[in-house]
């Protein structure tokens, strides 16, 4: 199968729709070129609306982490965006549903397979870092802390959603350590 075919494929896709509160919106960002691979969670509302992944609040922060401005992030020939989830799953309790699972069993593994060029891996969130780095499934803030033993090629980072600010005050590391080795890494590679 074609990589046209296969993204095409994969925004028609309506497989889990019965479960989802909208009409299925698969959002991804990918090109066989991307050096960088941003793995998430799923997409929020707001982009569920807009159809343009991270086009949020979180976005701006995690481009900020990067050190990218939104026409580099934008480029899929240099970043690909490959949540776990494809749809917003809707809201609950405490915000965001997990992602559906069906899209990683459906489609991660072959579009994975057309990302050849990718050398660095930033694995947000639980659901990301449960499946990209699986072993011991720690939490988000150990796997976080221990991210030197995947360098320079996995970054495994915390969601960059606004809800994360009292992670981000009480792991001030994070910001002093992490974000400008990650920031000199991708300005390296793009």
């Amino acid at each position: 199968m074609s990589f046209s075919t296969l993204l095409k494929d994969v925004r028609s896709c309506r497989h889990c729709q019965v479960h989802l509160p909208y009409e299925p919106r698969p959002v991804v960002q990918i090109h066989p070129d991307a050096k960088i691979l941003i793995a998430g969670q799923a997409p929020g509302r707001k982009v569920h609306e807009s159809g343009i992944p991270f086009n949020d609040a979180s976005g701006e922060r995690l481009r900020e982490w990067l050190g990218i401005d939104r026409e580099k992030s934008y480029n899929p020939k240099l970043v690909a965006i490959l949540p776990m989830g494809f749809c917003f799953p809707g809201t609950g309790k405490g915000g965001d549903l997990p992602p559906r699972p069906e899209c990683a069993a459906l489609w991660r593994e072959r579009l994975l397979a057309q990302l050849q060029q990718i050398e660095l891996t930033l694995v947000i969130g639980k659901y990301a870092q449960d499946y990209h780095l699986g072993g011991a499934r720690l939490s988000v803030t150990d796997q976080v802390r221990a991210w030197q033993q995947c360098w320079p090629s996995i970054v495994p980072l915390p969601h960059p959603s606004p809800r994360n600010n009292i992670w981000l005050r009480r792991n001030s590391w994070f910001e002093s350590e992490l974000v400008p080795e990650l920031r000199k890494r991708v300005s390296e590679l793009i």
